[in-house]
């Protein structure tokens, strides 16, 4: 059986409509050719630039369903976005349908946060191998999303259209970072040990993000998105930035619900009914 980039392989009992995805990220690649770089990386960026990071459903206390069918509906028939259990996931298993060999992997995301903290084991990325080279695929960690992969067995740095990006091993501590430069310092995204993350594991994992009130996405209004121009928009509640290359270009203070959602419509392709209020910051 035969998709529009290569040969399926069934790895689920719940089949997901590859067309109708490729067209959400407006895919234009050649039809049925092999699992290929050039391929994950056109995949990737048209991904990152097009489905946007977003809490909004864990605010309005609707569940995060992770089965395939559930996230299409959302990420690509709804035209919403979501975060990495929902993207990632997803991603995972877009790829293993068009014929990759993907790996899930378990993540700490810590950036910003010094390394004698321990962030909770929340996030999943995906690690593709092609031609006995791992490469790393995440799109679903927010404004640091990368839009494209890149090598997990070197340290050497690597760009992508927006930044770049390496991975450094801690021998001492046994893990790895994940790391984009931003002006001229290195800054840790995610920590990660190459563990594995089944199904059950990211269910717990998204339960806790969902639910918990200590989690970051119970606390305030989160979306991003990534332009192919190379500049990135963000919003983190009350502030909408748009950036390229550390240089704000835009920066507005949302004073209104009203705004904030002509900002979700406008600048991430979120259209939620204008009077939706997600009670964070009265808004």
């Amino acid at each position: 059986m035969q998709t529009a980039i290569g040969t399926q392989r069934p790895m689920s009992a719940d089949p997901i409509n590859i067309a109708a995805y490729l067209q959400r990220i407006g895919y234009d690649g050649p039809a049925n050719t092999r699992p290929n770089l050039e391929t994950l990386k056109r995949i990737q960026l048209n991904h990152a630039c097009t489905i946007p990071f977003e809490n909004l459903d864990v605010l309005l206390c609707k569940p995060i369903s992770l089965d395939p069918q559930s996230i299409e509906r959302k990420l690509v028939n709804t035209k919403r976005g979501g975060y990495c259990f929902e993207q990632n996931g997803f991603m995972i298993h877009v790829l293993q349908t068009l014929g990759y060999q993907v790996e899930p992997i378990s993540a700490r995301v810590r950036f910003a946060s010094p390394r004698d903290f321990t962030p909770p084991r929340t996030h999943l990325f995906a690690k593709v191998t092609l031609d006995h080279i791992p490469w790393l695929v995440d799109v679903g960690v927010g404004g640091l999303t990368p839009t494209a992969p890149f090598r997990m067995d070197t340290h050497e740095p690597q760009h992508t259209p927006h930044d770049t990006r390496r991975v450094v091993r801690d021998e001492q501590r046994a893990v790895w970072f994940h790391q984009v430069k931003l002006g001229d310092d290195w800054n840790d995204v995610c920590e990660f040990t190459g563990e594995h993350m089944p199904m059950i594991d990211r269910q717990v994992a998204n339960w806790w993000t969902s639910t918990h009130p200590e989690s970051k996405f119970r606390q305030s209004i989160m979306a991003a998105i990534a332009s192919p121009d190379g500049s990135r928009h963000t919003l983190a509640t009350r502030q909408y930035t748009h950036r390229r290359d550390g240089e704000v270009l835009e920066s507005i203070n949302i004073e209104s619900s009203q705004q904030l959602m002509s900002i979700l419509k406008e600048r991430f392709g979120i259209e939620l009914p204008m009077d939706t209020l997600f009670g964070i910051d009265g808004l």
